[in-house]
């Protein structure tokens, strides 16, 4: 079953081809991991994978697409604003439901962020912003990830947290990492992009790292 089809995708910026034609298939049960050099264009694949067809996915996108002078509470509730009835949400902006502190609270100790529940955005650390987007898809209900870096700006024991809470959280996902030795660790499925085309697609079991930088 397919979760994710992409068909000739393409996207030029300034006349120029930055990406494709491109087509992906993602299926239910594959963890890819975009693999490549900075500028290959896997941040252009994932922005195009959500406009096209992958909006119910939960993201991470690279800027993560946070509300700076909220505090991480409603950043990560703002996952689910569409589940949720307008007063619903405006009452929460004013004062939170307990089983809502209780649930986003929980996530937040996952990533090791539970004391930051209330503090704003833009006094939080990059790492710590990053963590914060990552709580959100967490909190997020569907079954698929779309991430660009999400464990950039965070250490090696943090990064493997991270990493295993999103294996384990999400079936389906479409991740770009740089991190090779995350990829194959991680990823069931690596998709290698190179001026803006794919140049490798097989199972991660059948790669070694000495496969992957050639991409780089």
């Amino acid at each position: 079953m397919s979760d994710l089809e992409l068909s000739n995708l393409t996207a030029v910026f300034d006349g120029r081809a930055v990406l494709g034609p491109l087509s992906l298939t993602v299926a239910e049960g594959d963890r890819v991991a975009l693999v490549g050099k900075s500028g290959a264009g896997k941040s252009t694949l994932l922005k195009l994978a959500f406009q096209h067809g992958a909006r119910h996915a939960a993201l991470v996108p690279q800027d993560l697409g946070l509300v700076q002078p909220l505090p991480v509470f409603h950043n990560v509730f703002m996952a689910r604003l569409d589940e949720r009835s307008l007063w619903y949400n405006t009452a929460t902006l004013f004062r939170p439901f307990r089983r809502d502190r209780q649930e986003i609270g929980d996530l937040l100790d996952q990533v090791a962020m539970g004391d930051k529940l209330w503090q704003p955005v833009a006094a939080l650390s990059g790492g710590q912003r990053q963590r914060t987007a990552i709580a959100r898809a967490l909190y997020h209900r569907s079954r698929t990830l779309l991430a660009d870096e999400p464990v950039s700006a965070l250490d090696g024991p943090m990064a493997a947290r991270v990493m295993d809470l999103l294996r384990a959280r999400f079936p389906t996902s479409l991740i770009a990492l740089h991190d090779i030795d995350l990829a194959l660790a991680y990823c069931n499925r690596i998709v290698g992009i190179q001026d803006g085309r794919i140049a490798l697609d097989r199972r991660a079991d059948e790669l070694s790292e000495s496969d992957l930088l050639a991409l780089y």
